[in-house]
């Protein structure tokens, strides 16, 4: 294993305009911030700071999987659960926060020379758990050898 020291640190982030519940790719996004880091070699470390919608890595070629996803969820946690006393905002609401702890509100993606380390079929997405639209902030802190 090749040693580096890091010396490139970089914070940014951008606004996702959600249409709802679904997904949205946010691979680009977050490209383009390691690209502006100056780092070649590290991590690159996305945030969410919102409680009814995550992060995830997930299979970017077959948007069926994110339809399976949507449907099995769905069934796991559905809105309106008689379960569920908080629905201060709804019946989506406590279901958004259960889909979100479970699925998470951040990740760590290694960066290799200048570029996400991503396998092929892999893309990352910010994944909407309430019914209706939202603006969500990611936050990319990009740190490693420039």
């Amino acid at each position: 294993m090749r040693r580096q020291a890091v010396d490139h640190v970089a914070q940014g982030g951008f606004t996702v305009h959600t249409r709802g519940r679904g997904f949205s790719e946010i691979t680009d996004e977050v490209a383009n911030a390691i690209a502006s880091s100056g780092v070649q070699t590290g991590l690159a470390h996305v945030f969410t700071a919102h409680t009814s919608c995550s992060l995830l890595i997930g299979e970017n070629a077959d948007p069926t999987v994110r339809e399976d996803l949507e449907r099995w969820f769905a069934r796991a946690v559905p809105d309106g659960d008689p379960l569920f006393r908080h629905d201060d905002e709804g019946p989506d609401d406590m279901p958004a926060h259960v889909r979100s702890i479970l699925t998470g509100v951040s990740l760590t993606v290694p960066v290799h020379g200048g570029r996400l380390a991503l396998g092929t079929w892999q893309g990352l997405y910010l994944w909407e758990h309430r019914i209706d639209a939202h603006q969500r902030k990611v936050q990319v802190t990009v740190i490693g050898a420039g």
